[in-house]
């Protein structure tokens, strides 16, 4: 959600300077390309670009064709056939080998529903949302209605719905992609043919990590690079300062009996332990494992985590196969690592892939990237 929070803040600084803007989103992807369905980029004016669309071969094309929406205050949608040679011609040359659908549309700070403050609704609560962008697939020329509604985990409903024809119909999908996680892309027949990206929205991944030592430093970091909100846990008062971890969200000095009341556990939490205090990291352990959250990682070798996890059972704790699943140690993606900087970088790869549910193999042997089944068009004919 970084490239997110990224635009609106944007958006925020082109306001104020009486900037125009216009949002660019990639609404449908068939074949292969750099961004996926979902991918954004704020345009001001000036030519300031915030987030991306693609690998860089698109930005320039889609500036142009932005300035011609903000002065037609009217959205456009805009597809770029990289299976055909032509292109290259045009001077956009992707080589992707796809089509690209992507919708531009002007935003306005007088609209209450605009896209920016959809995307703030989004942005102030730890909840997952749907959010919907309606668009003319089969013909360009007609009204493209954008970025238009959001569905909160409540089910109250932000934005307007541009056909009442559709509304019904729409909003069970929607409701359908808030509880099965999964986005769809739709077109709806009734009378003209609207399509619809009906699209999952997932709060930032919240990174909590046991221990202020050095190493824990370079994790830090890295995370904040990928915009995870982090939290330090340590009982030490000088290492759990604000001087050593600038960037973090919260820094908690606490007991490990006292420090999870402090902190806001949910299943976009991913957990790393690393204080170096086998007691400490015990403890917490103890107090993780019914939470059953989706990954908690353990510093130091497989017989340190092993020795844990007997103690835990001595103790007539029940740990169940499925708790077991979610516990990672040694923590980490096998790359090599051997310094702290590089240990970092392995153990936030297989946070990804976990989080992902993807194995962190290599590309090189894989024949596809994306499934791009889920991203199929389904068609609904409505009476």
């Amino acid at each position: 959600m970084k490239e997110l929070r990224d635009i609106v803040k944007a958006f925020d600084i082109a306001d104020k300077n009486g900037k125009q803007t216009a949002l660019a989103t990639v609404v449908h992807v068939e074949g292969s390309s750099y961004r996926r369905a979902g991918a954004r980029m704020l345009i001001t004016d000036d030519g300031q670009l915030t987030g991306a669309i693609s690998g860089g071969c698109l930005e320039g094309d889609a500036l142009r064709k932005a300035r011609l929406v903000m002065a037609q205050n009217k959205p456009m949608l805009v597809t770029y056939d990289t299976t055909d040679d032509d292109d290259a011609k045009l001077g956009v040359g992707l080589g992707c080998n796809g089509i690209i659908h992507i919708l531009i549309e002007p935003i306005s700070a007088l609209k209450p529903d605009n896209p920016i403050q959809l995307f703030k609704l989004f942005l102030s609560k730890r909840e997952r949302v749907v959010l919907i962008t309606l668009f003319t697939l089969n013909n360009k020329q007609a009204p493209q209605p954008g970025t238009c509604l959001l569905l909160t985990q409540n089910e109250d409903i932000k934005g307007m719905f541009p056909d009442d024809a559709i509304k019904d119909m729409l909003l069970a999908d929607a409701k359908d992609v808030l509880v099965n996680g999964n986005s769809v892309t739709k077109t709806y027949i009734y009378g003209d043919k609207f399509t619809c990206f009906i699209e999952l929205l997932q709060p930032t991944v919240s990174l909590v990590i046991f221990g202020a030592g050095n190493d824990a430093i370079p994790l830090a970091q890295l995370a904040g690079v990928l915009g995870w909100h982090v939290h330090i846990v340590d009982g030490r008062s000088n290492y759990a300062i604000p001087e050593r971890f600038p960037t973090v969200q919260k820094i908690i000095m606490a007991k490990p009996e006292s420090a999870l009341a402090q902190i806001v556990i949910d299943e976009r939490t991913v957990i790393i332990l690393m204080t170096h205090n086998y007691n400490y990291d015990l403890s917490v352990l103890k107090q993780l494992l019914p939470l059953q959250l989706p990954y908690v990682g353990a510093l130091g070798p497989k017989k340190r985590l092993q020795r844990m996890l007997d103690e835990l059972k001595d103790e007539e704790m029940e740990i169940t196969a499925e708790q077991l699943a979610s516990v990672y140690g040694p923590a980490g993606l096998d790359i090599g690592s051997e310094n702290a900087d590089e240990i970092a970088l392995s153990i936030l790869a297989e946070m990804q892939a976990v989080l992902k549910n993807r194995t962190g193999t290599s590309l090189r042997y894989k024949s596809v990237i994306h499934n791009r089944v889920p991203e199929q068009i389904i068609t609904q004919t409505m009476n």
